[in-house]
């Protein structure tokens, strides 16, 4: 799994960046959608690793995914940063047009 930071997400990333949170994770986030097939592929800072992350190739920023999580993104994604939120697409559309600054400094509630 391969992720894309452009230089506007980077530049953004880096600006709100939590020295406790060092990692960045890719988060499958279901708050409010009722099952857990239901959600939003979407961003998060973390503190730490767990048993079952897999690392995900990452221009510019260390970042990770659930082993279980990984079903719900794709192999080559982006991350960009527009109109002042964050936004994950595939080469094959649009998988989160608006990941909030908020969500991704606090985490999305599990």
């Amino acid at each position: 799994m391969k992720l894309t930071i452009t230089h506007q997400a980077e530049e953004e990333l880096q600006r709100i960046k939590d020295p406790a949170k060092p990692l960045l994770r890719l988060f499958y986030d279901t708050e409010g959608c009722g099952c857990g097939v239901n959600g939003l592929p979407s961003i998060r800072q973390e503190s730490e690793r767990r048993e079952t992350d897999l690392e995900v190739q990452s221009t510019s920023f260390s970042t990770i995914i659930d082993n279980q999580q990984a079903i719900f993104f794709k192999n080559e994604m982006k991350l960009d940063f527009v109109k002042g939120s964050f936004r994950l697409s595939s080469p094959e559309g649009m998988l989160n047009p608006i990941i909030s600054i908020k969500d991704v400094k606090e985490g999305a509630t599990i």
